[in-house]
């Protein structure tokens, strides 16, 4: 059983909340553990911010596309901007020490800890996001 959720959000910081609303939905369609539910939140919100403020540079006419897939194994998100990608290969390191005092710099990095599987395309214009459900 595969079921398929697809939005678009044009870029402005407020649709913010649209992405909780979705969350929230997912939540109670498919049956979101609470703990999953927490992590799907966080990396979802910082994913779909970096695409309207990184991505589409806040152009209100350009759309970050948000998806969600689940099956009987996983939670799979995907965003998508409009923007030029970015070289996420190398992204700073924020634990190391001179990064530390950096505004900014967490968001992959968080996401990374709380997603089972973080994916980039090649280009860097699209993110999937994977939260195991067991």
């Amino acid at each position: 059983m595969m079921n398929e959720v697809k939005i678009k959000i044009p870029s402005i910081p407020e649709n913010i909340r649209i992405v909780e609303s979705f969350v929230d939905n997912a939540k109670e369609d498919f049956k979101i553990n609470d703990d999953l539910y927490g992590n799907i939140m966080i990396s979802l919100t910082e994913s779909v911010n970096n695409a309207i403020l990184h991505g589409n540079k806040s152009e209100k006419n350009k759309i970050v596309e948000l998806s969600l897939k689940v099956d009987e194994k996983a939670v799979k998100f995907t965003v998508k901007d409009e923007g030029e990608g970015f070289d996420y290969d190398n992204i700073d390191d924020p634990t190391a020490p001179e990064n530390l005092t950096k505004i900014g710099g967490r968001g992959i990095f968080l996401m990374q800890s709380l997603c089972d599987e973080l994916n980039f395309n090649e280009a860097g214009t699209e993110v999937e996001l994977v939260f195991n459900k067991d």
